[in-house]
């Protein structure tokens, strides 16, 4: 039987990097991709390290050149003769009370974040659908479930597509296409660090939330933060499932915080997060 085919976006770094070399342990052959190839090194080398340097395939795919994407998938396909695994990961956030943000600063975390993975999908869906087979695994966030204060644009961006893969699961399960929505709490990958951009207005002296965000800062810094290989070992595990789940929450954080969410009367939830990170 022929190799399985797994395509991985955002690939450079954290969640993407790690679920490739996962992938590729489990026997699948991995297309690798990322913006910037220049950042290919860190994957190279922890492909090398576990012996799967021969099963990841690395390519560049910026998620927001739309025109681009339909392309970069029948290239694949034509190579490999299928396409098994979408795993749409790249992603980044962008951070600063909702206040600050500029509409144009919102309009970027959706292309990528939504509309990217949108792109992506409707490229792939074709394929699987000749093959009536096929996972689509979206990496979505507990902040598609839950808002969280200052990354309002990346939790809005998370709900969508939390509700556009509802919708997709249900239009594509007859067809034998697995769509599915793996929910991270807090772990340590780029996204909040390398990958997060501020907003202009938040980092500015100027902003009446400025103090907030100092004060909201220290509070943050202060969770702990897992490791991002469970979140990846979750990613396989899925795609290696014939049936999987609609969602997969990852972390006691996530379940913690969906959970005080659906409990508490959400004036006393809002008062519990409020005092957590000291907002008055």
């Amino acid at each position: 039987m022929p190799d399985k085919i797994a395509l991985i976006t955002g690939s450079s770094s954290g969640f993407g990097l790690l679920t490739a070399i996962e992938l590729a342990k489990d026997g699948f052959r991995v297309v690798a991709s990322m913006r910037d190839l220049g950042r290919r090194q860190f994957l190279d080398s922890a492909a090398a390290a576990a012996g799967v340097a021969d099963r990841i395939d690395v390519r560049q795919l910026n998620v927001t050149d739309f025109d681009a994407i339909p392309a970069f998938i029948d290239t694949l396909v034509r190579e490999y003769g299928r396409l098994d695994v979408l795993v749409n990961n790249a992603g980044f956030a962008v951070a600063g009370f909702a206040e600050d943000l500029k509409l144009d600063e919102i309009r970027l975390q959706f292309e990528t974040n939504f509309f990217g993975v949108v792109a992506m999908t409707k490229a792939a869906l074709p394929t699987m659908r000749r093959q009536r087979s096929g996972h689509i695994i979206q990496v979505s966030s507990i902040s598609g479930l839950h808002g969280s204060v200052t990354i309002s644009s990346y939790s809005a961006s998370k709900h969508a597509l939390e509700g556009w893969s509802e919708s997709l699961r249900m239009e594509v399960s007859s067809l034998g296409i697995k769509v599915v929505l793996v929910e991270p709490g807090a772990f340590q990958t780029d996204i909040w660090t390398r990958g997060a951009v501020m907003g202009e207005q938040a980092t500015k002296h100027t902003s009446p939330n400025f103090q907030r965000s100092l004060r909201m800062r220290e509070s943050v810094e202060k969770l702990p933060k897992r490791d991002p290989i469970e979140v990846a070992r979750t990613i396989a595990a899925v795609a290696r499932n014939p049936n999987p789940k609609l969602r997969y929450l990852v972390g006691r954080d996530a379940k913690v915080q969906l959970a005080l969410k659906r409990i508490l009367p959400w004036k006393w939830h809002e008062k519990v997060i409020a005092n957590f990170l000291k907002l008055d």
